[in-house]
């Protein structure tokens, strides 16, 4: 059984207009969801839910090969989590207002955001804008807002690249940075000056209903009971500690019956405080 996908299920918001007149949107409370694992061909959907408790070993690891009409083509190749054949870059991801396709089909509308990653990363970002709440989610932000709206997505791509060429705005951020501002606040000084300098739309407000004292430990590991998900992280809490693993890191791995008693690192003064 190959864990060849994951799943971060979409959470409910509630809206309100705020003092600006922008809408303010929140999402508060844990936020579940599941391994895509396949076996002789077929994909089955695993929960990995607030509370679901997850008894798996890790055995080994190569390409996930890919999902077709729903059925699993296995890749014997050692490049994880994908090889060449299969790993599906989106070229979409690099255009910075150039399209790099044979011919541009970005017609919807799309979104700009700010985003902001506890405690003081700060990112522009741009995605199409019926998913802006999903792909913000994804993405595990502990704040966010829209502030501006264009009408396909070679215009919103050009001047997202413009403001991220300054110092203060990024437009990636990866997973160990994020994971560093687990179980920390936003600096709140620093995302209200910069969204002073925009006219916002709507601002997000997200709490993934965590509870977190101090940063978990990063792991890669399918065992414990789940705690919840911030973008594609699995919030495990096992043996007294919490753990933060990357779904990503999982793709391509067999997954066990025997849970391996191995010896993990204490998230008890981890971090040094």
């Amino acid at each position: 059984m190959q864990v060849v996908g994951y799943e971060t299920d979409v959470a409910r918001d509630s809206a309100e207009s705020g003092a600006d007149g922008a809408q303010t949107v929140e999402t508060s409370g844990p936020i579940g969801g599941g391994l895509y694992v396949a076996s002789g061909g077929s994909v089955e959907y695993v929960d990995a839910s607030p509370g679901t408790e997850l008894a798996f070993g890790l055995g080994e690891r190569r390409c996930a090969g890919t999902v077709h009409d729903g059925d699993h083509v296995a890749c014997d190749a050692a490049d994880v989590p994908y090889c060449d054949d299969h790993s599906g870059v989106w070229v979409c991801a690099r255009c910075t207002g150039t399209c790099l396709k044979d011919e541009m089909d970005c017609h919807e509308t799309h979104a700009m955001y700010l985003a902001a990653f506890a405690p003081d990363v700060l990112k522009v970002g741009v995605t199409r804008e019926w998913r802006l709440g999903t792909r913000l989610r994804e993405q595990g932000a502990d704040r966010a807002a829209h502030i501006r709206t264009f009408p396909n997505g070679r215009i919103a791509r050009e001047v997202e690249a413009e403001l991220a060429a300054g110092d203060d705005l990024v437009d990636r951020v990866r997973v160990p940075t994020k994971l560093d501002g687990f179980g920390r606040a936003v600096d709140e000084a620093a995302w209200e000056a910069l969204l002073d300098r925009f006219d916002p739309i709507a601002r997000f407000d997200f709490d993934y209903g965590l509870g977190l004292d101090d940063r978990p430990v990063a792991e890669t590991m399918a065992a414990g009971t789940v705690r919840g998900w911030k973008g594609r992280v699995i919030v495990l809490d096992r043996g007294g500690s919490t753990y933060a693993v990357d779904a990503r890191d999982l793709v391509g791995y067999e997954l066990t019956d025997a849970v391996p008693e191995r010896e993990l690192q204490s998230s008890l003064g981890a971090f040094g405080g």
